[in-house]
């Protein structure tokens, strides 16, 4: 998730393109360029941090001009540097473009276009689409644009701009926010209402497939085949705080609301075009390789770990590989097991923990291959460890981890699924079933937020406990885990999940009249049981409020209240089960008047030890 902008007018670009990108550093803030053009050519000034370094670097000679676009990254191909930092050129310097998004087919387009010439300077997708327009262009630059998108595959905003057309810019998108806002002999172009809420409030959103032609005093609007689209424009009427926020009251709710289209962007590039199997280029493993491994470790912390609870699970029941999963913070001090027969993979949103990376260095010294699952390019853990795989998710402002969360999840199954394959583990129609059944997941997701009112009607209902229960077996109890940790980091309500088999070993002492019970049943294997479980601590007289999948019309007889999520094979409920509870929390938090996105005593990355 990156943030883009364009200005075409009559005042200076560079004004407006450093204001636009300062409200959208929260889409992405490891590097930020912009390009104007200057009357003879199109000058490109970009680096590596947050835009206060692009500022600082330019301070003594803006680029002047009143035509430009703008960027802010957030890496997904290629580290974080100035070379890789958007905007990006062809080998002229003619054409520029900024991009958010994921080019699927941009190996094979930078095969081909390298065979004819072109000298590519960066590692990233997006200067494929600059060098295939120089290479398709044809004089007409709107038709010389529309065969780029012929080419091209993949999620996308683009913003298109070039030397010999320098009244105008060109806009598209697929799957990708874009926006135009419509000023008086201006226009401008950004991701996000927030880059233009102090310019104008009148906006065209562009939907999938269309493209603008962007001029200071006119803006033409066509679909892929170059048929007028009419737009009726959207008066934006909300502040500017809320606009950076996409209209959603804080930042938590609105990444809960992204993890549709974060878990997209994780799968996109990992299923083959059949749609039937895996596929990790980024790895490079065989039967051989995977089968020198003894065991595998994960190690993380906090959410982190809850995935790799979920990632065990996983990995042992396809790929039959044992696995252990620890705390990072413990897993450094207890003298593991490890030698070159280990596999150690590390769990990390922001790639900076600091006990996390202390187990990743340690276990390299002794010898252990590992892996990496990072949310951040380029990132510590991500340079220290052997392979990486990245869940592109795009920045995660609030502390509670949401999004982060299930694209790890989907990652390790993805993972999973892929060394089965390798090992021959699964089936080729067990494999496929799951792949089919991963690629519905994102809707399924959507389907689960679409009616959050009874989640708030609960949240309302408990929110004043100060105790609150979880429980669940297998894959649940996993779940669990992370339902009561969003619970007590952002509402500070006393939540503890547990193991639902283990109750009569004491925890069900805690069980008293009116005390919230979280249970969680979508795993069909030990359904039966938790039912048995459920029944216990409803003889307790606790209110219950059952997870169930759809079709499940036996819970209900037995709970005070259901919430249901859609239905999948009971591998992947864990990825739709823990968004009730995400809401939940949150709801719950907004009920006790807690600072949702910024809780006390916590910091989004933990950095020290």
């Amino acid at each position: 998730m990156c943030g883009i902008v364009g200005y075409v007018g009559d005042k200076q670009a560079a004004d407006f393109l450093l204001e636009g990108l300062s409200k959208l550093e929260y889409r992405g803030y490891d590097s930020a360029g912009i390009a104007v053009y200057d009357g003879s050519k199109i000058r490109v000034e970009k680096c590596v941090g947050r835009l206060a370094a692009l500022r600082d670097k330019i301070k003594d000679n803006v680029p002047q001009g009143s035509i430009g676009i703008g960027h802010t990254r957030w890496a997904t191909h290629g580290r974080p540097s100035d070379t890789n930092a958007h905007p990006h050129t062809d080998c002229s310097g003619d054409f520029v473009v900024v991009h958010n998004g994921i080019i699927e087919n941009y190996l094979t387009l930078k095969e081909d276009l390298i065979e004819k010439g072109h000298v590519f300077k960066s590692e990233t997708d997006t200067e494929v689409v600059a060098h295939l327009l120089e290479e398709v262009y044809n004089g007409d630059f709107e038709e010389s644009v529309r065969e780029v998108l012929r080419r091209i595959e993949g999620s996308y905003s683009l913003v298109f701009m070039c030397r010999q057309h320098p009244d105008e810019l060109i806009c598209t998108k697929q799957d990708n926010p874009l926006v135009i806002g419509l000023g008086d002999g201006e226009n401008f172009i950004a991701s996000d209402i927030p880059a233009i809420i102090n310019r104008t409030r009148r906006t065209y959103i562009l939907n999938d497939g269309e493209m603008a032609v962007v001029r200071k005093d006119s803006i033409k609007i066509t679909n892929r085949k170059g048929e007028p689209v009419t737009k009726k424009v959207f008066e934006v009427n909300w502040n500017a705080e809320a606009a950076e926020k996409g209209g959603f009251e804080h930042f938590m709710l609105k990444e809960i609301h992204e993890q549709p289209k974060a878990v997209r962007d994780t799968m996109s590039q990992r299923i083959a075009k059949d749609g039937k199997r895996i596929v990790m280029d980024e790895l490079k493993w065989n039967a051989d390789y995977l089968n020198n491994f003894h065991k595998i470790y994960i190690v993380a912390c906090g959410t982190a770990y809850h995935a790799g609870l979920v990632g065990k699970y996983y990995i042992e029941k396809l790929a039959r590989i044992p696995v252990e999963v620890d705390i990072a913070s413990e897993f450094r001090y207890r003298d593991p097991i490890i030698d070159e027969n280990t596999m150690l993979i590390v769990v990390s949103q922001s790639g900076e923990t600091s006990d996390t990376l202390a187990a990743l260095k340690e276990s390299k010294r002794r010898g252990a291959k590992t892996l990496a699952l990072t949310n951040v390019v380029g990132s510590s853990i991500a340079r220290e460890a052997d392979q990486v795989l990245y869940t592109w998710a795009g920045p995660e402002i609030a502390v509670a981890s949401t999004k982060a969360y299930t694209t790890q999840l989907i990652l390790f199954f993805m993972l999973s699924l892929y060394m089965a394959e390798i090992k021959g583990t699964q089936t080729e129609e067990r494999v496929a079933e799951l792949v089919a059944k991963l690629q519905q997941i994102p809707a399924q997701i959507s389907e689960t937020l679409s009616d959050v009112e009874p989640i708030k009607t609960f949240a309302k209902q408990y929110g004043f406990n100060e105790d609150v229960f979880y429980i669940g077996r297998s894959l649940d109890w996993d779940v669990a885990l992370e339902g009561a940790l969003k619970l007590k980091e952002i509402s500070y309500i006393h939540a503890e999940a547990y193991a639902a088999g283990e109750l009569k070993h004491g925890t069900l002492a805690l069980i008293v009249e009116g005390v919230p019970v979280i249970a969680l049943a979508t795993q069909k294997s030990v359904y039966e049981k938790t039912l048995s479980n459920i029944k216990e601590v409803k003889a307790r007289d606790a209110v219950v409020i059952g997870i169930a999948t759809e079709g499940d019309d036996e819970l209900g007889k037995y709970v005070d209240h259901v919430m249901k999520v859609p239905e999948t094979d009971e591998l992947l409920t864990p990825i739709l089960a823990v968004v009730p509870l995400q809401l939940l929390a949150y709801f719950a938090a907004i009920t006790r008047g807690c600072d949702v996105d910024k809780p006390r005593n916590l910091a989004k990355s933990v950095t020290v030890e």
